[in-house]
């Protein structure tokens, strides 16, 4: 197997063509420009090579034998690693139908045969612009604890996703790319519409436990794609914080966070694993060190506290 390009000194183009004459000028032009290039004369040979090296944008032509240039495209687009990256269609054939059909596979540009250079690294210039920006801003999330994926509100495919994002899908979730998940996908397309007028729909949450997922809608990243953000927050220290607040046992602590959050003393009782008479007389004691006697003025007294020590706790 060959090394990986080293990808900090230059961008990565991978031109699939089967004939080696196309490639020649290709490699040469591109390879003069500073690019590193890698080459696949099949289908075949440029799903492998893309999935090994994940190159930085594809030059790829429509028409070959075997596996044609569509289906690679699809097939690069389905898969959660390779979905991000640019695909530029070489193509002998014009009729609109066939240009039509290379957008619709996936393919953000094209250019026309016999190929020219120049035009070639002009457009690909463009592009690789636009993905350079998508990825320092994926990147960027990501180094703030952001977890992100792409999602296509059409066919509701998870197009791209960081590790982070894959690992809390599966927690909270139990799906895993392709598939989005169902809630994920309602709340996305019901607000799709103000989401296109720039209006930013309110977060959706998923809970376990004390931990929580907060999700919110970042920004259209392509024609049908969606950059969706996620991130999980630990409501733990908050509990903590009531216990020591107001001298609590750990699970007098557990049982008011729940309260504060709510639910019901069966709800509670689900939640802890306890009885909902275990729950009814953890709450009694917590009512007395409070010097309360509802569960209303409970939450109340609670949430005061926490939003003195912890103002981005949402209740």
């Amino acid at each position: 197997m060959n090394a990986l390009p080293d990808r900090v000194d230059s961008d990565v183009v991978l031109v699939v063509d089967d004939v080696p004459d196309n490639l020649s000028v290709l490699h040469d032009a591109l390879d003069e420009s500073g690019y590193t290039v890698l080459v696949a004369t099949s289908g075949e040979a440029a799903l492998q090579r893309a999935a090994q090296a994940l190159p930085d944008i594809v030059l790829l032509d429509a028409m070959m034998p075997g596996l044609d240039g569509f289906e690679v495209a699809r097939r690069l687009k389905a898969g959660p690693q390779t979905a991000h990256i640019p695909i530029i269609f070489m193509t002998g054939l014009t009729e609109t139908e066939h240009l039509v059909a290379a957008l619709e596979a996936g393919g953000v540009d094209y250019v026309t045969k016999p190929i020219k250079p120049k035009e070639v690294l002009a457009r690909m210039g463009v592009h690789l612009q636009s993905a350079r920006l998508a990825r320092q801003t994926r990147n960027a999330l990501d180094a703030f604890g952001y977890a992100s994926i792409t999602v296509r509100p059409s066919d509701g495919r998870l197009m791209w996703q960081t590790p982070l994002a894959r690992d809390l899908l599966k927690a909270y979730y139990g799906t895993s790319a392709p598939e989005t998940p169902a809630p994920v996908l309602e709340w996305l397309r019901r607000h799709l519409q103000d989401a296109e007028r720039n209006i930013e729909p309110p977060r959706l949450s998923a809970q376990q436990g004390a931990r929580r997922l907060s999700i919110r809608l970042h920004q259209q990243t392509g024609d049908d794609d969606w950059l969706i953000v996620m991130r999980e927050v630990s409501d733990a220290v908050v509990i903590e914080a009531m216990g020591l607040a107001f001298k609590l046992t750990a699970r007098e602590a557990e049982v008011l966070y729940w309260v504060v959050k709510g639910k019901i003393n069966r709800d509670i009782a689900d939640i802890l694993g306890a009885s909902p008479a275990t729950v009814k007389k953890h709450l009694e004691r917590i009512f007395v060190k409070l010097g309360v006697e509802t569960r209303t003025s409970a939450a109340a007294m609670a949430m005061n506290r926490i939003r003195q020590l912890h103002p981005q706790f949402e209740a």
